[in-house]
């Protein structure tokens, strides 16, 4: 997100302004204190109070202990509220997750159910009711037993092991990395060359070794762009992250074997279609992804199947 564009965009109606600290697809914190400040002058300004939510799911157990100077939460006037995920790197497994607001005033009343249940009355602003506690016991369990120097800990070691993998992948010198040092630990990164074979065929190849590397193409505005994802957690030792590389290299030997599938195929089609506009080489480029992305899913089609 840009700050400038977003606050920009704000008006009266607006609830809020929503920032993410770690991006799904490349693991970036956005700046929140720029936003904040944008924010506080235009609220001046106008005399609205529109405030900010952050959205920490992923960041929210890796900024405090590895980036303590980064100001993203409450210690920006702005920021009312923050979610947090236990089952991303909280260390639990799934179905944990909450939110925090700055103050009670700051959540709204008529967004509490009341319930007079058991002879008490139960405040709820969820949809659920009958929920088992068994993942509020486990994060329970890992802050006591885990506590600040723990989870710092942790979270360097994931540093240390997605600087590990980065670097292997830009010494094959066959990859861009698209994902930021400064952010969640994970390494995105998309080949700098994939006029034969692409990042979709690099993912299923992979398959063969026993990784599962998602590959996908970016948002709106980027889509031309594909990268493969690999996020880094507490148990992706620097051994695994060195053995990836190992088969990531592999992987391309195995495929610069082959011959360009697709490409070929694209080609073929182009030369039936003789007389019509050439394309340009981003629309060439997400012709190749989407008849990859078939190819693929085609495969997995019939994988399973008895003749």
């Amino acid at each position: 997100m840009d700050p400038e564009k977003a606050v920009e965009m704000v008006d009266e109606n607006t609830i809020c302004v929503a920032a993410i600290l770690g991006s799904t697809l490349n693991g970036e914190f956005e700046d929140v204190k720029r936003l904040n400040d944008l924010l506080v002058e235009k609220n001046n300004e106008t005399g609205w109070d529109t405030p900010i939510h952050v959205d920490a799911a992923s960041g929210g157990f890796i900024a405090p202990f590895i980036y303590p100077e980064i100001e993203w939460d409450f210690r920006l006037p702005l920021v009312k509220s923050v979610n947090v995920s236990g089952h991303k790197y909280g260390l639990v497994y799934a179905g944990i997750g909450w939110v925090i607001w700055r103050n009670k005033e700051d959540l709204p009343e008529e967004l509490i159910f009341h319930i007079n249940y058991l002879g008490a009355d139960q405040p709820t602003f969820t949809l659920n009711f009958s929920k088992g506690s068994s993942q509020v016991i486990a994060q329970y369990y890992q802050l006591i037993r885990l506590g600040y120097e723990g989870y710092k800990n942790v979270m360097e070691n994931c540093e240390e092991n997605a600087r590990v993998l980065r670097e292997g992948l830009e010494k094959t010198g066959k990859f861009n990395i698209v994902s930021k040092e400064i952010g969640v630990p994970l390494v995105a990164f998309s080949l700098k060359d994939n006029s034969r074979h692409n990042e979709f065929e690099i993912s299923d190849h992979l398959r063969r070794f026993g990784w599962i590397v998602p590959a996908y193409t970016m948002p709106p505005n980027a889509e031309h762009v594909t990268v493969l994802r690999v996020v880094i957690r507490e148990d992706f030792s620097r051994t695994l992250a060195e053995r990836l590389v190992n088969d990531i290299v592999k992987v391309l030997n195995d495929i610069d074997a082959l011959p360009a599938r697709v490409s070929a195929k694209l080609a073929a089609a182009t030369e039936e279609r003789e007389g019509v506009q050439k394309k340009t080489a981003m629309e060439v480029q997400l012709e190749i992804t989407n008849i990859w992305k078939k190819f693929v899913a085609d495969k997995k089609k019939t994988k399973n199947v008895i003749c």
